[in-house]
C-alpha cells in the first residue's frame, strides 16, 4: 500500500533532485519522504534501491543494487575522534573520523536499524527491525538484536 493518491509523481521529482545531489544514483531508485544525506557527496546508491522514509545517512557510504529500507534507518560513517582525553568531545576542533559503509545488492533493511562506521553487509542480507550493527556481516546473513547478532544463513 502506498501513502497517497499520486505517489509516483513524488518519487519522481525526488529521484530528479536526489541525482543532482549526491554522488551516484541509479536507475528506479525510490527516496521516500524526509530522507536527510546531508550534502550527499560520498553517497552512492545501486539500482532498483530504495532510501527509507525519514532515513539519516551520513558519511561515505555504498548501497547496491535492490536494497530495501524501511523508515527511519541511519547510517552513520562518521564518528566522533575521542583519543584526545585533555579535550572536550564536543570541542569543534576534535576531527570527525570517517569509516565508510558498504551495503551489498540484495538487502534487506528493517524499521529503524542502525548502521554504524565502517560496517560491510554482505548481499543477499536480511537485516532485523531496530538492529544496531556494529561488525560487518557475509553474504546471506540474517542478523537481529542489539547489538546485532548473526541469526542464521539464508539458503
Amino acid at each position: 500500500m502506498q501513502p497517497i493518491p499520486g505517489y509516483k509523481l513524488f518519487y519522481s521529482i525526488r529521484l530528479f533532485l536526489v541525482k543532482r545531489i549526491i554522488l551516484a544514483c541509479g536507475e528506479k531508485v525510490v527516496v521516500k519522504n524526509k530522507c536527510y544525506f546531508g550534502d550527499g557527496s560520498k553517497l552512492r546508491v545501486g539500482n532498483y534501491s530504495q532510501l527509507g522514509q525519514n532515513a539519516r545517512i551520513s558519511g561515505s557510504v555504498q548501497i547496491g543494487d535492490y536494497v530495501m529500507m524501511g523508515p527511519d534507518v541511519v547510517i552513520m560513517a562518521v564518528t566522533h575522534d575521542i583519543s584526545d582525553t585533555t579535550k572536550p568531545m564536543i570541542d569543534p576542533t576534535n576531527p570527525s573520523i570517517e569509516n565508510p559503509v558498504s551495503i551489498g545488492n540484495n538487502v534487506w533493511i528493517g524499521t529503524r536499524v542502525i548502521i554504524l562506521p565502517g560496517v560491510s553487509i554482505g548481499s543477499n542480507s536480511i537485516i532485523g527491525s531496530g538492529a544496531v550493527v556494529t561488525k560487518s556481516f557475509p553474504d546471506n546473513s540474517v542478523i537481529g538484536g542489539v547489538p546485532a547478532k548473526f541469526i542464521k544463513k539464508r539458503e
